[in-house]
C-alpha cells in the first residue's frame, strides 16, 4: 500500500525534469515529463516510501544525512533543485501539489507553528546556542573573512563573496544615515563584523548583543585585537533586557529568531530604545508570499524556533508598535549566490570539516546548504530590509543619499 500511495504522490508533485528512484525492493520507478537531467536516487531503507508520505521534508533530510538515501554521482544540489522548482510550481504553496490525505498534515503544522516560535527567554538562548556555538572554525571553513553569516549584496554577477560582503554592510550603513559619535545598537551581533565594521569606517560607537556565548568570545577578541575594544562593546544578553537610548539600531539575521508571537515585542523594544529622531534598519530573510511553517528538519536540526516572515507579518506588527516604514527593499537572489559561495567553500573543505565532526554532520550542513541555495533560487525566499523611524523628518525625502554614499 505504502509504495503505490508514495509513487501516486511523486508523480503528483514531480511534473518537471527527470526524477528516477530505485526502491529497497529492487523497483525502480520514474517521474517527471523527461526533461533535463536525470536525477537517481537509490532507497536503502524500505520504510522510506511511508515516511515520506507522513512526513516528507523531515524523512527525506534524515535519509541522506544518515545514508539511508543515497543520489547518483552525489548530485544533492540536483535533486533539492529538482524538488524545490516542483513543489513551488503553483505560486509558492505546497498544499496545491499534496494530495488529499496529505492535506489535514499541512494544516496541523501551520496550526503548531506559533507554538513551536515561542522563544522565551530560556528557549531563545538554547536555540541560539544548538546553531551559533559551533567552533568559528567550521564557519571559517566557507564564509567569506569577516565572518558574515547574513546575505551579501552582489551589485554585479562576478562580485566575489568578500565583495558582496563589504557592499552588504556599506549599503547598510547608508540606510542607518550615520554621523560620528552616534550611538548605535547591533541586534544579534553574530561574531562582530558589522559593529566593528560600523566603528571602525563611521566613527560610531556600537554596543552589539547575542546570546551565543561562542560568537560572544570571538567578537570581543575582535575587537580588542583591531584596537577597538573601547568603541564597540559587545555584551552576552538578550536584547529584550536593554534599556537605555540609541540614535540607529541595526539588526542583520536575526529577526528569523524572534518568532510569530514575540513580534511585537521586538518592534516595541526598538521603538523604546530609538531616540526621537533615532532610525533603525531591520534586514531578514522573507517569504514572498502568504504566512507558512517552517520545514520540520530545519527545526529539529538547524534552526529550532526559526521562522521566515511573510511581509504581511512583518509590516502588521510594525504598524501596530506605530513605527514609521521609511523604506522597503527587497533582495532577489543575492542570498542564493550567496549560499552558492558558501556551499562551494564548504564542499571544498569537507575534509577538513569531517575532521571536527563527522561525516553525518557534513551531510547534514551539505543538505542544509544545497536546500536553502535551492529554495533562494527556486521558490519564494527574498531578503526584506525594513527601514524604520519614529519621525517622519528624520532622513532625506529621496533615496539619492543612499546611493551617493555606496557608489
Amino acid at each position: 500500500m505504502w509504495t503505490a500511495l508514495f509513487k501516486q504522490m511523486l508523480g503528483k508533485m514531480i511534473q518537471r525534469g527527470q526524477l528516477e528512484i530505485n526502491l529497497a525492493d529492487g523497483q525502480k520507478c520514474a517521474f517527471g515529463d523527461g526533461s533535463g537531467e536525470v536525477v537517481s536516487l537509490t532507497f536503502h531503507d524500505p520504510a522510506l516510501p511511508r515516511k515520506i508520505i507522513q512526513n516528507p521534508d523531515l524523512a527525506v533530510g534524515e535519509a541522506y544525512t544518515d545514508g539511508r538515501l543515497t543520489i547518483a554521482n552525489d548530485d544533492l544540489y540536483g535533486f533539492v533543485a529538482l524538488a524545490i522548482r516542483n513543489i513551488a510550481r503553483n505560486s509558492g504553496r505546497f498544499a496545491n501539489s499534496t494530495i488529499w490525505w496529505q492535506r489535514p498534515l499541512v494544516g496541523i503544522r501551520k496550526s503548531l507553528r506559533r507554538l513551536q516560535q515561542r522563544n522565551i527567554l530560556g528557549r531563545a538562548q538554547e536555540n541560539v546556542a544548538h546553531h551559533y556555538d559551533l567552533s568559528e572554525d567550521l564557519y571559517r571553513l566557507f564564509l567569506d573573512e569577516d565572518l558574515q553569516y547574513s546575505c551579501g549584496y552582489f551589485r554585479t554577477p562576478d562580485d566575489s563573496l568578500e565583495m558582496a560582503q563589504v557592499q552588504k554592510k556599506a549599503h547598510i550603513a547608508a540606510k542607518l544615515d550615520l554621523s560620528p559619535e552616534q550611538r548605535v545598537l547591533d541586534i544579534g551581533c553574530g561574531w562582530g563584523g558589522m559593529a566593528l565594521t560600523l566603528a571602525r569606517d563611521y566613527g560610531v560607537n556600537v554596543v552589539g548583543v547575542t546570546l551565543s556565548r561562542e560568537q560572544h568570545r570571538v567578537a570581543c577578541q575582535r575587537a580588542k585585537d583591531m584596537g577597538l575594544d573601547g568603541q564597540v562593546e559587545f555584551r552576552l544578553m538578550d536584547y529584550r533586557d536593554l534599556d537605555e537610548p540609541f540614535d540607529r539600531i541595526v539588526s542583520v539575521g536575526m529577526f528569523e529568531h524572534v518568532g510569530v508571537p514575540h513580534y511585537g515585542e521586538y518592534f516595541a523594544k526598538i521603538r523604546k530604545l530609538l531616540v526621537s529622531d533615532g532610525i533603525a534598519l531591520v534586514h531578514t530573510i522573507g517569504r514572498a508570499g502568504p504566512p507558512n511553517a517552517t520545514s520540520k528538519w530545519i527545526l529539529k536540526y538547524i534552526f529550532p524556533g526559526g521562522y521566515v516572515p511573510a511581509m504581511s507579518e512583518a509590516l502588521t506588527a510594525i504598524e501596530n508598535e506605530n513605527l514609521i516604514t521609511t523604506d522597503i527593499e527587497i533582495w532577489r537572489l543575492h542570498y542564493a549566490e550567496t549560499i552558492r559561495h558558501w556551499r562551494e567553500q564548504f564542499e571544498a573543505n569537507i575534509d577538513a570539516a569531517t575532521h571536527m565532526y563527522d561525516a553525518d554532520f557534513c551531510r547534514m550542513w551539505r543538505y542544509y546548504l544545497a536546500i536553502s541555495e535551492a529554495s533562494f533560487r527556486n521558490d519564494r525566499q527574498v531578503v526584506f530590509q525594513f527601514q524604520l523611524s519614529k519621525d517622519l523628518n528624520s532622513l532625506p525625502i529621496t533615496r539619492d543619499y543612499l546611493y551617493d554614499r555606496v557608489s
